[in-house]
């Protein structure tokens, strides 16, 4: 009971995509918390104490190399590596990749009872629901290369806000049958965070929503702001939260949403596609 369950003492934390940004931020989090962390990532990993193993999202071999290289079991299992669009393998790096290595981790037995997942999403996935139908054909598909296969045969699914509303499906549909097993899994959704990957994008990313950040004098989300969510979640402090893709955005979407901040509606209604243009009517 108490703050202890905030904590991760005696746990082992693997963080894929830890080597920087968000995933950087947890992977020292989790540690400064009390966790054995393990790295998994393409880039060198500079956290000290932590075990690095490579892995590469978009090779079905080399993540099942990695998780062979790995001590488990696992007590959380921190999903954060993504890539933006034009890049290639963008669809195996945001979530073909995380699936099939939660998948194998689960079927091996490497996650005990008690454990969680958490992954980074995006607040570029939300609408998720209204394109549901055919998020479920995606996520039937069997393996890696199924998976692969089915992007290859459906035009403009190979996208950033494809891979992330599939991200924010498969934690809703997986709440259940993890949560038989002892899993919990639950995702954030950060709004723009200086990240190095957004720094690459800036004009975008971090433009995005400038003027209510602006407006509300606040700057964008660090990536610890974005880290210390995703630990709760995985905290036995949320022992009872599963299934749940949590926004963190400073209240942007949701100043959209209820009109409070009417320039954030067109955005508000853009990121949430179909449901959106329900929701705030015409003038979204």
């Amino acid at each position: 009971m108490g703050i202890d369950r905030f904590r991760f003492d005696a746990k082992r934390v693997l963080v894929v995509g830890g080597a920087t940004g968000m995933g950087a931020a947890a992977a020292a989090l989790a540690q400064e918390l009390g966790a054995d962390v393990v790295v998994m990532d393409q880039a060198p990993v500079t956290l000290a104490g932590a075990t690095a193993i490579k892995i590469d999202l978009r090779d079905r071999a080399s993540i099942d190399a990695a998780i062979d290289a790995s001590d488990s079991p696992y007590d959380v299992v921190l999903s954060c590596a993504g890539a933006a669009d034009g890049t290639s393998g963008i669809e195996k790096i945001n979530f073909i990749g995380h699936r099939h290595l939660l998948e194998r981790l689960v079927a091996d037995g490497r996650l005990r009872r008690g454990s969680a997942i958490g992954m980074i999403s995006s607040t570029a996935g939300l609408g998720w629901e209204a394109e549901l139908p055919q998020l479920c054909q995606y996520l039937d598909t069997s393996d890696f290369d199924a998976a692969a296969a089915w992007i290859d045969t459906h035009p403009g699914t190979a996208t950033y806000r494809w891979s992330k509303q599939a991200m924010n499906a498969y934690v809703a549909r997986q709440a259940f049958p993890l949560l038989k097993r002892g899993i919990r899994i639950n995702a954030i959704l950060p709004g723009p965070t200086d990240t190095p990957l957004a720094r690459a994008h800036a004009d975008q990313w971090l433009g995005f929503g400038r003027d209510y950040r602006a407006d509300a004098g606040v700057a964008a989300a660090t990536p610890d702001d974005q880290a210390y969510p995703l630990l709760y979640l995985c905290s036995d402090a949320a022992s009872y939260i599963n299934g749940v893709t949590l926004v963190v955005d400073a209240g942007f979407v949701s100043s959209g949403l209820t009109r409070s901040y009417p320039n954030a509606s067109p955005a508000a209604g853009f990121l949430l596609g179909r449901i959106g243009d329900l929701v705030l009517g015409p003038q979204g």
